[in-house]
């Protein structure tokens, strides 16, 4: 099932894809307005029954895509984990994850433009990985890990490189508003058993500008919930974006930039693909 959150008619709402179009859960589902509240109320089974006997309410052409989670507790990005990555930014394997936020206001939808900050050139792509808890807990196994996912999405995070850069820390360049991209839709888990045989590419203008196998996670993620969840307790509707492989613009020479006009894709096997066109922030 492809579970997704969107706007129509003024409306805020949540579906899942069917035939090119969306069944409209939000106006089926009593006591359930968005996607993490269907999460948390652990009716997932329920949206699949509905969605198996529902004609799609609304072609896809005719929503807004919104962020798959629009108001999720957490987003926590992991860094630094691809070798590939590691090795082109000339720094180490860290011993234990590298860890950092971003907040909702930072993200936006399928096809929804993505901003480049009017204080920096410096604007990168990040294609990566996410994943959407669906089951909450704390002190997770990396051997249950799996069990708590609701499914998995594609994520652009859009990064501001210069101001990554004014301290050690990453969050003054990983959070501008808008700067990020979050979709289409949730695959469920059931419809991806393994998320590491996946393969993942970002293109630029239709260039192929990234491209790895989730295999080549330094961390992968049973282990990544496990060690977040050890910090803090892990909520349906919760997002982990699990790194970017090498390939950024950042390191190449001369560097590529996002640049207003550009479009921007993230693709993933057995989920979908995330497009964005970049626009300049108003002056």
């Amino acid at each position: 099932m492809k579970l997704l959150s969107f706007i129509t008619d003024g409306r805020a709402s949540f579906g899942a894809v069917k035939d090119n179009g969306v069944v409209d859960l939000g106006a089926r589902m009593t006591g359930c307005s968005t996607l993490r509240q269907l999460l948390e109320a652990g009716r997932l089974a329920e949206a699949a029954k509905l969605v198996a006997a529902a004609a799609p309410d609304h072609p896809l052409d005719k929503i807004s895509f919104a962020p798959v989670i629009p108001d999720p507790g957490k987003i926590i990005c992991v860094g630094l984990n691809y070798r590939d990555h590691v090795a082109e930014t000339g720094r180490t394997v860290t011993e234990n994850p590298a860890l950092f936020v971003r907040f909702p206001c930072s993200q936006v939808g399928h096809l929804q433009p993505i901003v480049k900050p009017k204080v920096s050139d410096d604007f990168d792509y990040e294609g990566e990985l996410a994943l959407v808890i669906g089951k909450q807990g704390r002190h997770i196994p990396a051997s249950r890990a799996l069990d708590h996912i609701a499914g998995y999405s594609c994520y652009n995070e859009g990064s501001v490189r210069d101001w990554q850069r004014h301290t050690s820390q990453f969050l003054s360049g990983k959070t501008f508003a808008e700067s990020g991209s979050f979709g289409p839709w949730l695959g469920t888990a059931d419809e991806i058993p393994d998320p590491s045989k996946l393969t993942l590419q970002t293109r630029l203008n239709g260039t192929l500008v990234q491209n790895t196998t989730t295999d080549l996670l330094i961390t992968a993620i049973p282990e990544l919930i496990a060690y977040i969840s050890t910090i803090c307790p892990l909520v349906p509707g919760d997002v982990i974006v699990t790194g970017t492989p090498g390939g950024v613009g950042a390191k190449r020479t001369p560097p590529l930039w996002m640049q207003p006009g550009d479009n921007v894709e993230v693709e993933i096997s057995g989920i979908g693909t995330l497009r964005n066109t970049v626009i300049a922030e108003p002056a």
